[in-house]
C-alpha cells in the first residue's frame, strides 16, 4: 500500500520543475532585451547580406506535421511500457490484462490512422 510519505520525492521534483520554467519565463521577461521600434527594415528577412527572393514563409505540408504528431503520440505510449516492463511479476494477471486493453486501444488507433491514409505519403 502506498503512504503518502512515497510521493513526496515526486511532489518535490514536481515543485523545483515548475519553480524552474517560472523562474526562466519570469528571468527572460525582466533580463531580456526590449524591442524598441518596429520598422519596415527591422522586419525584413536577413540571410547573410544576400537580397530577399520571395516568401521566407513556404508552406509545409500538414502530413509532416501530422506524421510528427503521431510519431509523439505513439512514442510516449513506450514510456507507459516501462513501468510495467520493471514490475510485471509484481501486477500479475490484473496488470496483465490492464496492458493487453492499453495496447488494444493504441492499436485501434494505429489502425484507424492507417484507414485514414495519415502514413500514406503518395496522397
Amino acid at each position: 500500500m502506498d503512504l503518502p510519505n512515497d510521493y513526496i520525492p515526486i511532489l518535490i521534483q514536481a515543485v523545483v520543475a515548475i519553480g524552474f520554467v517560472a523562474v526562466s519565463l519570469l528571468g527572460a521577461h525582466f533580463l531580456g532585451p526590449r524591442q524598441k521600434k518596429t520598422t519596415t527594415t527591422k522586419n525584413q528577412s536577413f540571410e547573410c547580406g544576400v537580397e530577399v527572393e520571395g516568401n521566407a514563409r513556404t508552406p509545409f505540408s500538414i502530413k509532416y506535421f501530422l506524421t510528427a504528431v503521431l510519431f509523439v503520440l505513439f512514442d510516449i505510449e513506450v514510456v507507459f511500457f516501462y513501468p510495467y516492463a520493471l514490475n510485471f511479476k509484481e501486477f500479475g494477471v490484473e496488470g496483465f490484462l490492464a496492458v493487453l486493453t492499453f495496447v488494444a486501444i493504441f492499436f485501434v488507433a494505429f489502425f484507424y490512422v492507417l484507414k485514414r491514409g495519415a502514413l500514406d505519403w503518395n496522397k
